[in-house]
């Protein structure tokens, strides 16, 4: 037997020198009883276990009151349609424009990847760092290098905390030499970043500021881009930056998004003020090129390999965990938030002993056509007749590829290529209604980008995971 089936085989039954709970086995609660709804799947190396009781869809309204921010572009997203909304970034986020009996989710997918699409995306909270101690915060704050950032450029980067868990993983904006932007993700990285700074070792100022981001993603996204603003933008790398004015009103525009087609951002300043003004200038400038107002898109991000912090990832995830090794660079000289932890984490993975029980890896999987958001984390188990061993994290259905793909969360023991695995989905996706699907462990991105990201560039070289 070779040592990835003995590891496998441990996996399953358990044994006397386990050091962990095997999957499929109540652990010792001591007095505590255990809801039989609780799936076994070891979650040892986590303080805060991720909730993997099934409950299915929960038809509850929303309740829209002052609590929770609008947004600048929240009223006209109504006026655009949306029926849904999530909450993000302590805001609400339109979640669904066509009615599910028009395509719902499949027809945003469709004008997304065939035409141009806007999105509202106004729940990316812009926290500025500005002062002339700005890049020796930043770059203590962030892993990857912030001094090799030139103004008037953006990276994808994260943040860690002092155990290396991921606290954000924004696009970080360089405006000026001293004055940088977090685009952020579904945490709250103002407080983490004044909290850094509370006895003031740093000259900078932080604030969240008024600025207001839209995306414009699709192939059509540069003639969009072309009309508002001029042929220069046809020019912008990924992840460049540019100034300009859309409608009389003063706008950051880069080439990023949250998808792997084409697309852009635009940043706008005093955005309680403008928001009108700017999105009826892109609504009348898409006319022609068939634009449509959709949510964002997580089918397409799935096939990009894109993550979705909170969903496939969260403060307790190393940058390991989740194929973002090279955030976490071997020549960075300067001491940053996380630095001994990773380091530390690193040498254990290459001896062979991970920190960690389990690894996202993708999926291919069958079932009917997953063609909405999953309403829970679906179980995966090794075998069809087996315990949870692992969990689902961002599951839809790719068209161009015909089957459904996911990200997900296995054993280490089974993160391998080519592992097989059955996964447990809800009955309307199920081939068989109670019965596991199978699927198979492969590699990530589904589909290649527009414009490739850091990591796929890096793996093209053999260096995603050893930078």
């Amino acid at each position: 037997m070779s040592t990835f089936e003995e590891e496998v085989n441990t996996l399953l039954n358990g044994g006397p020198e386990a050091s962990t709970p095997a999957p499929g086995t109540v652990p010792d609660v001591g007095e505590h009883p255990v809801d039989n709804n609780v799936p076994t799947v070891d979650q040892s190396d986590r303080l805060v276990p991720i909730n993997l009781r099934q409950s299915g869809p929960t038809p509850v309204e929303a309740l829209i009151d002052t609590r929770v921010r609008k947004s600048p572009y929240w009223e006209l997203s109504m006026q655009a349609g949306c029926w849904r909304a999530s909450v993000y970034n302590r805001m609400y986020h339109p979640r669904g424009y066509v009615p599910r009996e028009e395509g719902g989710m499949m027809a945003e997918y469709e004008a997304l990847v065939h035409r141009v699409t806007l999105w509202n995306v106004a729940v990316e909270r812009q926290i500025r760092v500005k002062g002339p101690d700005a890049e020796a915060f930043v770059n203590f704050v962030i892993t990857r290098d912030a001094a090799k950032i030139p103004p008037m450029r953006a990276r994808y980067v994260i943040l860690c905390n002092a155990d290396g868990g991921i606290l954000n993983d924004p696009v970080l904006l360089r405006i000026s030499e001293e004055e940088f932007w977090f685009s952020i993700s579904d945490s709250d990285l103002l407080l983490w970043l004044q909290g850094v700074n509370v006895a003031g070792t740093y000259d900078v100022s932080i604030a969240e500021i008024d600025v207001a981001p839209v995306q414009i993603q699709g192939p059509l996204s540069v003639d969009l881009m072309t009309d508002l603003v001029g042929p220069a933008v046809a020019a912008l790398p990924s992840y460049g930056l540019m100034s300009a004015r859309i409608a009389g009103c003063d706008v950051v525009i880069s080439q990023t998004g949250f998808s792997g087609e084409k697309g852009y951002e635009i940043y706008l300043y005093d955005a309680t003020l403008y928001a009108e003004q700017l999105w009826n200038a892109v609504l009348a400038a898409g006319e022609r090129h068939g634009l449509a107002v959709v949510a964002p898109s997580h089918h397409r991000r799935i096939a990009a390999g894109i993550l979705s912090w909170g969903q496939d990832m969260d403060v307790e995830t190393l940058p390991f965990q989740v194929n973002l090794a090279y955030q976490v660079p071997r020549k960075k000289e300067a001491d940053y938030i996380g630095k001994a932890a990773l380091e530390a984490a690193r040498e254990r993975i290459e001896a062979g002993d991970p920190p960690f029980t389990h690894q996202l890896v993708g999926m291919r999987l069958g079932g009917k056509p997953i063609d909405d958001y999953a309403p829970d984390f679906w179980l995966i188990s090794a075998e069809p007749g087996g315990s949870a061993v692992g969990y689902v994290t961002s599951p839809w259905y790719s068209p161009e590829l015909e089957t459904n793909i996911a990200m997900g969360y296995v054993p280490v023991a089974m993160a391998r290529l080519g592992t097989p695995v059955w996964v447990h989905l809800p009955d309307q996706y199920a081939e068989t209604p109670g019965t596991p699907v199978w699927g198979e462990v492969v590699d990530m991105p589904f589909r290649p980008s527009a414009n490739p990201n850091q990591r796929e560039r890096l793996k093209e070289k053999g260096l995603d995971s050893a930078v």
